[in-house]
């Protein structure tokens, strides 16, 4: 159990949702209508990322390659590549833009955190209030950022990407290190989009049997089958990319769910949790009385003397089962009779010498 603000996170408690919008945002006024359409479909949570790119990027042309959806109803895509500066330069704010975005979420009652890469940026989201701070899986062996981010005290979350399991234990031992327990481990598979065969899904369980921590699953497919899936194997909490256009020729939209589809993403899941219901096999009092309707009685065939002693065809067992069991067939089967009884009828215990 840990805690994000005033929300605690665990197997006790709702699936905590994130919804992405760090790489799918040009700007302010577009980060915003993100953050609009997140708080309108009832996200927990909304996330960015704050990276300068002239600080993270040595080489200006170092390429990226990803897929861009071409056509909605075939699913055509074509494959693009690009430097990887360019594409963070897109995702870039000031540092009061990225202030008006916060208190802008604040208002409409979504958690706002952010993945950052330098340790000022972890400084910053302190002074923005923030109850969270994501480390990107390329950064799980970046100790002293670990480290500094592991002093804030705030929830820390760590993706974890392509990182071993020897990986993860090493970057978790490292925060607890420095005193904070209060972490979520992601299961990240990588890919723009991810293939199939990479995500892995029964890694989530490794994941919780090993670490006292909530699991979490970022999704980087198409659709949200994967995201219910990690659920259902014990995912605390999900992040999913969102975007304006699906097609927009950008990193990461291709596998973004738009604003027509938020809704349902968020009742499937809250409909999965309700349907997931209890690890023990609880029934209301209706539900009991109901499957009576279609359980068995012992029945008589023909008429029977009061002092008949009962045998095997004398009984028969039909619908409903608000008379005596089947279950106690072998309790009655040889005993007298005390009173006639009727062909047809339900057997009763008063039916039964003791």
């Amino acid at each position: 159990m840990v805690t994000f603000g005033s929300r605690k996170l665990g197997d006790d408690q709702p699936c905590f949702i994130t919804f992405e919008a760090g790489p799918t945002h040009d700007g302010l006024d577009s980060a915003k209508r993100l953050v609009a359409h997140a708080a309108e479909a009832k996200a927990d949570a909304v996330k960015f990322q704050i990276f300068d790119p002239d600080r993270l990027v040595a080489d200006r042309k170092q390429p990226f390659t990803y897929d861009v959806l071409i056509d909605r109803d075939s699913g055509k895509r074509e494959t693009v590549s690009e430097p990887l500066y360019d594409i963070l330069c897109r995702r870039c704010l000031t540092a009061d833009e990225w202030r008006a975005l916060k208190d802008y979420s604040d208002s409409l009652g979504l958690a706002f955190f952010a993945t950052v890469a330098f340790d000022d940026e972890v400084d910053f989201l302190e002074e923005l209030g923030c109850h969270s701070i994501k480390i990107a899986s390329a950064d799980v062996n970046h100790f002293p950022l670990l480290k500094r981010a592991a002093k804030s005290g705030l929830c820390l979350q760590l993706d974890t990407g392509n990182a071993t399991i020897g990986e993860i234990e090493v970057a978790v031992d490292l925060i607890r290190s420095e005193g904070n327990e209060n972490i979520i481990i992601h299961h990240c598979p990588s890919g723009y989009p991810a293939r199939l065969e990479s995500i892995n899904l029964n890694v989530i369980p490794t994941l919780k049997r090993m670490f006292p921590y909530p699991i979490a699953y970022s999704d980087h497919s198409p659709g949200w089958e994967m995201d219910i899936a990690a659920i259902a194997l014990g995912a605390n909490l999900v992040e999913k990319t969102i975007t304006e256009d699906r097609t927009t020729r950008s990193v990461e939209h291709i596998m973004s769910i738009e604003p027509s589809d938020m809704d349902a993403f968020i009742r499937s899941i809250r409909e999965l949790e309700t349907a997931m219901g209890s690890s023990r096999r609880l029934m209301t009092a209706a539900e009991a009385e109901k499957r009576m309707a279609v359980r068995r009685s012992i029945h008589v065939r023909h008429d029977l003397a009061a002092g008949h002693v009962l045998r095997p065809e004398d009984v028969d067992y039909r619908r409903p089962g608000f008379g005596l069991p089947p279950s106690e067939a072998e309790h009655v089967i040889g005993k007298a009779l005390a009173q006639p009884v009727a062909a047809g009828a339900a057997l009763s215990w008063s039916d039964i010498s003791v």
